[in-house]
């Protein structure tokens, strides 16, 4: 992806959006590039949780919209890697203290003046005014989604959202898939839900119960060696324009593979 501001996006809660945008950017981070984290889920904040930050948390975005606090007091350093920051969200505030202008104004001093490579936005699921801040000053998106028709159908609704917003690269991130799930056709396949959306997946991240200990430590996966830190590193890749492989699931013989030979599909 060419963009340097991507908003890390979902049509429902609960699909791994915070977890996809601090193992992105610390695989980003780690690849050489200077990148900021955003937290836009404003009354919420879990994403300075889940990258093991919280304890480090003076002033938020709201106070940098609002003019209460300069961009680099706010801003907190990953002292475990290098060229990685935080920009946390308010726990006290919701999200009508955001303004979709004064925040593209943050964003655009984060890449202009402060010299980032690139910029993850956390956004809200939904498609309230949260997710519309969030979208305002991106140029890429990724959309997060399960292998689940509920998360696959409002993951749908999102990418047209987007479209309408010309947010003009837009990538799936396919988390939690089961690849034996997958193979005996209970779950949907990276193909079936690229039948459905029309978006290209960027990365494909298996379930791994060693995402729920990372979070818990707060410790982005990247850091460590777990399958699904490995995939979410090779995402980072991917999205830097390198050629990297996807992973290989063995073919599916169940009934969503019956349905897709018997309509022609792959």
């Amino acid at each position: 992806m060419n963009a340097k501001v991507i908003v890390v996006t979902s049509g429902k809660g609960g699909v791994g959006k915070t977890t996809t945008t601090a193992n992105i950017g610390a695989a980003l981070a780690k690849l050489g590039e200077k990148v900021a984290v955003i937290d836009v889920d404003v009354g919420l904040r879990n994403l300075d949780v889940v990258m093991g930050l919280e304890s480090r948390v003076v002033f938020d975005l709201v106070d940098v919209l609002e003019g209460k606090c300069r961009m680099n007091q706010a801003l907190i350093r990953d002292k475990r890697v290098e060229n990685l920051f935080l920009l946390p969200a308010s726990q006290t505030r919701d999200k009508d203290a955001l303004d979709p202008e004064v925040f593209k104004g943050v964003v655009r001093d984060l890449i202009e003046t402060e010299g980032f490579d690139r910029i993850l936005i956390d956004s809200p699921a939904g498609i309230e005014s949260g997710f519309r801040t969030a979208a305002a000053p991106a140029e890429g998106a990724l959309v997060v989604v399960n292998p689940e028709v509920s998360s696959v159908r409002d993951a749908d609704r999102i990418i047209g959202l987007l479209e309408a917003q010309q947010v003009n690269e837009i990538r799936l991130v396919i988390n939690r898939l089961r690849p034996k799930m997958v193979a005996s056709g209970n779950m949907l396949s990276e193909a079936d839900i690229l039948d459905i959306l029309g978006v290209k997946p960027i990365g494909i991240v298996p379930e791994d119960e060693g995402i729920i200990v990372s979070t818990n430590v707060g410790e982005p996966a990247v850091l460590g060696k777990t399958k699904a830190g490995e995939a979410f590193m090779a995402t980072a890749r991917r999205l830097k324009g390198e050629d990297v492989p996807y992973p290989k699931f063995e073919e599916d013989k169940g009934f969503l593979a019956a349905l897709r030979r018997l309509f022609g599909g792959a």
